[in-house]
């Protein structure tokens, strides 16, 4: 059962590069953490009484502003 909601697992070595390749605007790191967190995403997109897409598109967009802010993991 725990399998069902596994994500791809990665080392914290490379999901804080993921993070500071991402607060730099790397568009590769970028995609690779959103699809690390899809579905997560997808889930919270259930929750938010908008068309699935806009929702998922909003979640995402919120995700990579906290990630960019200035006061987030000053790497």
């Amino acid at each position: 059962m725990e399998t069902k909601n596994d994500s791809a697992i990665i080392s914290d070595c490379e999901f804080m590069k993921l993070l500071q390749g991402a607060k730099q605007k790397n568009p590769e790191a970028m995609i690779k953490l959103i699809d690390l967190y899809k579905e997560d995403i997808l889930q919270l997109s259930k929750y938010i009484h908008l068309p699935k897409e806009d929702a998922i598109s909003l979640i995402t967009l919120e995700f990579l502003e906290l990630i960019q802010a200035e006061e987030f993991l000053d790497l």
